[in-house]
């Protein structure tokens, strides 16, 4: 009995090691299904970010028209010059041949193509280059370097508009004017040549991968280009004339206040904002600048009075005594003394400052019956 109870012991002991043993498999199962199904995607992008690279590729930055489809902001496609240090054989000889390319000295260039990174760019001489300085540097076909497409800012129109479009820098972003105010819009979305290397950085023989970048957004503004290149014309000729320390001129729609143009004098050339001084390219002088209208006012402040009847010019009567206290300041008119008794009318004709602004309120309140 004692012998049978033994082996039974035994025997339910294997099955319950079985039992542990299938549990595991079954984890060790369930866990490798999990990592290869459901994590595969996580793990893999992973995998691929430690030996992919990427050589940004920039997004044109969105364009700025008129209110006809006059095109005030442009792009134009440039080159820059990206290196892959670890990618150059002879660090000696690239230096040596791209540095005369480049206008720069050979001590330069060698810092660039030895420096200890997976992506250099040389900049800013290796920035914006033109066709002739990127086919001459291609023609070398060095081994690590890149010449990637860029988007450089174009004005097709050198000063129009200048201070209220505004420019941007050497990476394309805003600085001033509209190009700041709106830079979230009208900047895109980088894109890339994405290439597979070791952990040396030794290019691997896969295929590379071309990821679009996505443009920014194109803005459409009030103005008027054939208005604008009016204004911009007269600014032209009376700074020419008088030789003003400054001129301004805006051109309003009186129905709906849009903006038809608008600009300033002294102004400057948008793609060589570098060349002026930040008092000229900082001063949008026609929302900048204060200006007390003056007398010119007056006519509205009679218009208005005279449209809603408040004022009758021959009957009502104001006396000037040549001064008034309004909330503790004293307003003067003109002219020393005043003008004594007036009929609107001679109010008007004398542009008399405490006429067109006091006698109008007081008729006011006369007609609302509060005096």
């Amino acid at each position: 009995m004692g012998e049978y109870m033994f082996f039974k012991n035994i025997h339910i002991r294997i099955k319950i090691v079985m039992l542990v043993i299938f549990l595991f498999f079954v984890l060790i199962i369930g866990k490798v299904f999990y990592i290869q199904v459901f994590e595969y995607e996580k793990l893999n992008n992973y995998a691929t970010s430690l030996w992919s690279r990427n050589l940004p590729i920039e997004a044109n930055r969105g364009k700025i028209y008129d209110r006809n489809g006059v095109v005030l902001a442009d792009n134009i496609t440039t080159t820059s010059l990206v290196l892959i240090p670890n990618q150059i054989e002879d660090k000696e000889k690239t230096a040596e041949l791209i540095a005369p390319i480049l206008g720069i000295t050979y001590e330069e260039m060698y810092k660039h193509v030895s420096v200890k990174s997976s992506i250099e760019r040389v900049h800013p001489e290796g920035r914006r280059l033109d066709y002739e300085t990127a086919d001459k540097i291609n023609d070398l076909d060095l081994p690590g370097v890149y010449l990637l497409k860029e988007s450089k800012r174009y004005y097709p129109y050198g000063n129009l508009l200048a201070h209220t479009l505004g420019f941007v820098g050497i990476d394309n972003q805003g600085l001033s004017g509209l190009e700041l105010m709106y830079d979230d819009y009208l900047t895109g979305s980088y894109g890339a040549i994405k290439f597979f290397s070791d952990a040396k950085g030794n290019k691997l023989q896969l295929s590379e991968v071309y990821e679009q970048p996505q443009d920014g957004i194109d803005i459409y503004l009030t103005i008027d280009y054939n208005i604008q290149s009016a204004l911009e014309r007269e600014l032209d000729n009376a700074v020419s004339k008088y030789n003003p320390d400054q001129a301004l001129g805006i051109v309003m729609d009186p129905k709906t206040g849009e903006i038809l143009a608008m600009s300033s004098r002294p102004t400057f050339e948008l793609s060589n904002y570098q060349d002026y001084s930040t008092e000229i390219i900082n001063r949008n002088l026609p929302i900048w600048m204060t200006y007390e209208p003056g007398s010119t006012f007056k006519i509205i402040t009679l218009a208005t009075a005279l449209e809603e009847n408040i004022v009758n010019l021959d009957e009502d009567h104001f006396y000037d005594g040549g001064s008034v206290k309004v909330g503790g300041a004293t307003i003067h008119c003109w002219k020393h003394g005043g003008h004594g008794e007036q009929t609107f009318l001679q109010v008007v004709e004398n542009s008399c400052n405490l006429g067109i602004n006091t006698g109008t309120y007081l008729c006011l309140l006369k007609n609302l019956q509060i005096i």
